[in-house]
């Protein structure tokens, strides 16, 4: 090394002589976004759930149990296939209220046109199955007999609130709000869920039975 650039260097002030060595922003950069991504991944391994297996998810209903089967609302109901759409009832209070199920399966012949690309459970079938359940419990009051044939009168303040869709099982529960035997009339009120969120509610329900 030239004497000339030695004592250049010697010339420098004290404070440059210790810059400390700082990373480049590029290398910076890439660890940051190497630790997001870590980070982001571990959190996803976190939330995933774990898978149950089919015995413990058929497990989650052991504790709901069929008042009336199938068989008892055939002695009930009036309705056939394809238009009963009660498949059990699991809480029954007499001359009160009920919760009943209907398993909606793509056999159903209205899935067929409504509609081909998109099956869903038309509205008015929903409420029709509010009906029956309804229908379950007035068969069985005092001035009705069970098997009779009961008309819907009226229905008011319906709403939708989700599709209902093959795969789903509707969980339907009604109160009878009125019941008049002289006339054969009755009013009740109505709603249905699907995985805990309500599909469909009906404010008041009017039924007559056939003279």
């Amino acid at each position: 090394m030239k004497l000339s650039t030695i004592c250049s260097l010697m010339l420098l002030p004290t404070s440059l002589a210790f810059i400390p060595r700082v990373p480049s922003l590029t290398n910076h950069r890439s660890a940051v976004g190497s630790r997001l991504y870590a980070e982001a991944e571990e959190a996803a391994e976190e939330e995933a759930p774990a898978s149950k297996g089919a015995e413990a998810i058929s497990a989650l209903t052991k504790d709901v149990n069929t008042v009336f089967s199938l068989e008892d609302i055939n002695k009930i109901l009036p309705h056939r296939y394809p238009f009963l759409l009660v498949d059990k009832v699991v809480e029954y209070e007499e001359g009160k209220s009920a919760v009943g199920v209907k398993s909606v399966t793509l056999n159903e012949p209205h899935f067929t046109g409504h509609f081909p690309d998109r099956p869903i459970m038309p509205g008015v079938l929903q409420v029709e199955a509010l009906a029956q359940l309804a229908g379950i419990v007035c068969l069985q009051m005092e001035g009705a007999e069970p098997g009779a044939v009961f008309f819907f009168a009226g229905a008011d303040g319906v709403k939708w609130k989700k599709p209902v869709v093959p795969g789903d099982t509707l969980v339907m529960e009604v109160e009878i709000t009125k019941w008049n035997k002289r006339f054969g009339l009755a009013k009740a009120t109505g709603r249905a869920y699907t995985d805990g969120e309500l599909a469909v509610e009906v404010q008041q329900m009017t039924f007559a039975l056939a003279k």
